[in-house]
């Protein structure tokens, strides 16, 4: 875990979407994004719901770095920023802050996870100035590709795990 100061901050809003700490009420909505067979396609592929039903907390995600993406009320997606692990590929040490996202398809294809990931880098820069944040996906999810691109990160590396072709970026808002 990393230290960002007090956490939950307060919801972010941007146009569209809030970006807040995991409530009870968000329980079915993540069961249903990790359990698709379209979200899971570059992640490893969907989780067994029944599985996901019997190990999810009332509130799944409750920690720091992790975001629910809401649009009128209702659950669309999360964003979350993570360690990532020392011993993956990827970057010079490891151990950088990683983001992560995920969104429902009826979201896909409106920008949202866009705004959403920009709003989340905005606020990681103004809680830890000059921290760098890493982006790894699949080279062949030409999404998330670009989303990286749009977003400002920049290709470090390319190496092979889980049987494809990985893509390593890093995004800096440089010292305030």
């Amino acid at each position: 875990m990393f230290e960002i100061g007090p956490w939950p901050p307060a919801p972010i809003q941007t146009e569209r979407l809030v970006l807040r700490e995991s409530e009870t009420r968000d329980r079915a909505a993540i069961v249903e994004l990790l359990a698709s067979p379209q979200v899971g396609t570059y992640v490893g592929g969907a989780q067994a719901r029944d599985e996901l039903e019997s190990v999810l907390p009332a509130v799944p995600g409750q920690r720091p770095g992790f975001f629910v993406v809401e649009l009128d009320g209702d659950l669309i997606g999360t964003v979350t920023l993570d360690h990532r692990e020392s011993e993956r590929p990827g970057g010079p040490e490891g151990g950088e802050i990683s983001l992560g996202y995920l969104f429902l398809p009826k979201a896909w294809g409106r920008g949202y996870a866009a705004e959403a990931c920009a709003a989340v880098l905005r606020w990681f820069a103004e809680a830890l100035p000059g921290e760098p944040v890493a982006l790894c996906t699949q080279t062949a999810n030409e999404r998330s590709l670009r989303l990286a691109t749009k977003l400002g990160f920049s290709e470090v590396e390319r190496f092979e795990k889980y049987g494809a072709e990985q893509w390593y970026g890093v995004w800096s808002a440089g010292p305030s």
